[in-house]
């Protein structure tokens, strides 16, 4: 039978409503507990007001808002299908020669538009807030980021206080060979605690290893002194291989559509991006993972005849399938994470998983 259109239309209304129901109501409760959690954390602290806590919580919700995504499309849609199996609107639908797959497909359109606006709209203004919500995060903790590091396409800034005096050093090029950090074109800036200039280094090439850093072909500048030469001038860092490792910007506080020119950019200078390769084909799958949460959830709703009873199995069952697939999706995470598996691999294989499940099992319940 041909769908009809306002059956279409009337189907993915109630989904809609289902589903921005049940994301709120997650949302609340997700809020609430973040801010118990800072609360917490905050206690030691005395400067800081509930109104900064409120704010922190605001800021991390959006992020928290993409890692339940999948069951609120899940909880929606098995609301959905209740709703219309026990008021008969699905066997009359069916009576009217509909199958199971027309009756899927207006949920499986919204649920694809739910995710396509998520990555590619909704997951920028998380990132964004995201970044703040770290940065109070810093702040209110009064957590010591040790060495303030800045990698990108200008190149490594790297500012260090110590006891007497502060350092900046600017490398144009920079690239990782195992755990050497090879740098090119170096400039050293050395000031003392009230940032008045005491000397200078410009070195050609360099590198840090064992925390120290070896310059070559390095020139010393002092005010009112000759330049002095140095084939080899050796200094002592805090910064480790480690630390430049940690201080990659955390994946979740860039945008679906940075992620590829940070990952080119790390990739040709010899560092690993594996966390964001991950993230970024994780976020990739997020339209597909919605679809198949449908197809799981109408496993465990479609039910055309009540009488024969078992809601609460099949509600017990659904909640279930959600929290296994959740913890086996962070499972295959992890080992993506470790580089044990391939990021594409660790990314799509929970959708793969939940779809050829969901499929099976709806083709066996219409089709027998």
């Amino acid at each position: 039978m041909r769908f009809s259109l306002l059956l279409n239309w009337y189907i993915c209304r109630r989904f809609a409503g289902a589903f921005f129901g049940a994301l709120g109501v997650i949302m609340g409760l997700i809020y609430l507990f973040d801010v118990v959690e800072l609360m917490r954390r905050a206690a030691t602290h005395g400067d800081v007001g509930l109104a900064i806590i409120l704010e922190m919580a605001l800021f991390k919700l959006p992020t928290t808002v993409q890692v339940i995504l999948p069951f609120a499309v899940m909880i929606g849609a098995m609301i959905v299908f209740w709703n219309m199996t026990r008021s008969r609107e699905l066997v009359v639908a069916r009576s009217a020669g509909i199958s199971a797959w027309q009756f899927l497909t207006p949920v499986l359109l919204v649920a694809l538009v739910i995710g396509i606006f998520n990555v590619t709209a909704f997951n920028p203004m998380a990132a964004t807030l995201y970044k703040r919500y770290q940065k109070l995060e810093d702040i209110m903790m009064a957590r010591d980021n040790g060495t303030p590091l800045l990698l990108g396409e200008t190149g490594l800034w790297l500012r260090e206080t110590h006891p007497n005096d502060i350092m900046v050093l600017h490398a144009i090029g920079v690239r990782q060979e195992g755990f050497e950090l090879l740098l090119r074109q170096v400039s050293v800036y050395i000031s003392d605690t009230d940032t008045h200039f005491l000397y200078g280094i410009e070195a050609k090439v360099g590198a840090m290893k064992d925390g120290q850093f070896r310059l070559q072909d390095a020139n010393l500048f002092r005010p009112g002194v000759p330049v002095e030469h140095f084939d080899r001038y050796d200094f002592q860092t805090q910064l480790t291989m480690a630390r430049v490792q940690d201080n990659f910007a955390t994946p979740e506080t860039m945008s679906f559509w940075q992620l590829p020119g940070f990952i080119t950019f790390f990739e040709s200078s010899g560092f690993s991006a594996s966390r964001q390769k991950l993230y970024f084909q994780s976020l990739l799958a997020t339209p597909f993972l919605l679809l198949a949460m449908v197809l799981v959830a109408a496993v465990f709703s479609l039910k055309p005849n009540l009488r024969s009873g078992g809601i609460l199995m099949r509600v017990v069952g659904g909640v279930v399938a959600g929290f296994v697939f959740y913890f086996i999706s962070r499972v295959i995470y992890a080992y993506g994470l470790s580089q044990t598996l391939p990021a594409s691999l660790a990314a799509w294989a929970p959708t793969a998983v939940a779809s050829l499940f969901g499929s099976a099992a709806l083709f066996h319940l219409e089709d027998g």
